[in-house]
């Protein structure tokens, strides 16, 4: 993490979690990210295009059409998997500049059946963005052919099967941070220093509910209490209607300790508490705890597995050479450029740090692109979220 900045924040955010915090004292982690992210005005997400070069951060559909094809494909796939239901509701958590939803469509034309089954759901608060994935849909002609409804919540999709893609969507979500200390595990909290700036710092309190897990004096715990509120959410909708949501992000395949709280702005790494607003906060997705979460209520769990052996598997690199054929060799380079950073495993690619996994109704069988495959009895949710002190 970098270095704590000196002095009051000198963001409009900053100054308001600074009365906050005077007023009522430090707060968890997992609000200072809320805030941060989603203050109805100040928050990150909500004023501003934080995508592509001109942005903070580049995202899997900003670097080449193939990733947003191959995911159409792969949602044609499974519809015709669930036997072709005559209306789909079309989902996406997030949907950032509307780019791997307009490719998805482009490429699903060549299952007319699906598109024609298509209703299409985007799941996005910030007016600005909610803009900028119209003019990407009108732009490829899918506003004119495909019902498409803007919504605040997945909750408020209709009844019905689903197919759902969330690209780095939960990494956004705010999670819950608790440091081992002598005497147990204590909440991280965001507080005042004496110069005035924002700094961590921990609850006066132990959390009971982690007693009897082990950890190193400092190690830290990250739970996800609303990205597991929403897996378990979406887990009993598609165990009721049928479907399949498809989970594509940076993170670890198994839970492990470790701080992974970190803030982007301009394309470089700044530290979490130093432009709160102005820079996008994450958190590296535990798909194990996801994955558990699902599977205790009762569907299945495909993966996680690494994001370039999900890509290839679908026909990465023969969309790539496709592409290719009429292509000049500027635009050769680029297609092979945003092939490897999909796909490769080295040093600046995205293939192995981002994962792949899909959660699905137990009827459906192996997913295309995923393995292996988990399931679990329906068994009631024991879960650690449920105990931990606030709600």
């Amino acid at each position: 993490m970098t270095v704590r900045p000196n002095g009051p924040p000198g963001t409009a955010l900053g100054r308001e979690i600074v009365r906050a915090i005077v007023a009522g004292g430090p707060m968890p982690v997992e609000r200072y990210m809320e805030l941060c992210l989603g203050h109805p005005t100040l928050g990150y997400y909500i004023s501003r295009n934080p995508f592509g070069a001109d942005g903070d951060f580049i995202t899997a559909p900003d670097i080449s059409q193939i990733f947003g094809e191959l995911i159409g494909l792969w949602a044609a796939e499974v519809w015709r998997m669930m036997g072709s239901p005559r209306e789909i509701n079309l989902v996406e958590l997030g949907p950032g500049r509307g780019a791997l939803m307009a490719d998805a469509l482009r490429a699903a034309r060549v299952a007319p059946s699906f598109r024609n089954a298509v209703r299409l759901n985007l799941i996005e608060t910030s007016p600005v963005l909610r803009q900028l994935q119209r003019q990407a849909l009108s732009a490829e002609g899918e506003l004119s052919s495909i019902p498409v409804a803007w919504r605040d919540r997945v909750e408020d999709v209709p009844e019905g099967p689903m197919i759902l893609i969330a690209n780095e969507f939960f990494d956004a979500l705010p999670v819950r941070q608790y440091v081992r200390a002598p005497d147990g595990w204590r909440e991280r909290m965001v507080g005042l220093a004496p110069d005035g700036g924002l700094t961590f710092g921990l609850d006066a309190e132990t959390e009971p509910a982690l007693e009897t897990l082990a950890g190193e004096e400092g190690a830290v715990m990250e739970i996800a209490v609303a990205g597991l509120n929403l897996l378990t959410g979406l887990a009993d909708r598609l165990r009721r209607f049928g479907g399949a949501a498809l989970i594509i992000d940076y993170g670890h395949a198994a839970s492990a300790v470790g701080d992974t709280l970190q803030a982007v702005r301009r394309h470089q790494y700044v530290h979490p508490l130093a432009t709160p607003g102005e820079a996008d906060i994450t958190a590296h997705v535990d798909f194990g705890a996801l994955a558990r979460a699902a599977l205790s209520r009762g569907v299945v769990v495909d993966g996680p597995v690494e994001q370039g052996a999900f890509l290839r598997a679908l026909g990465a690199n023969s969309r790539a050479e496709h592409l290719k054929r009429n292509a000049r060799e500027p635009q050769r380079r680029a297609i092979d450029d945003g092939l490897r950073r999909l796909t490769s495993s080295e040093t600046g690619g995205m293939g192995a740090l981002f994962k792949v996994m899909a959660v699905a109704a137990s009827q459906l069988g192996p997913l295309p692109g995923l393995a292996p495959r988990r399931e679990a009895p329906h068994i009631p949710q024991t879960s650690l979220v449920r105990t931990l002190r606030r709600p």
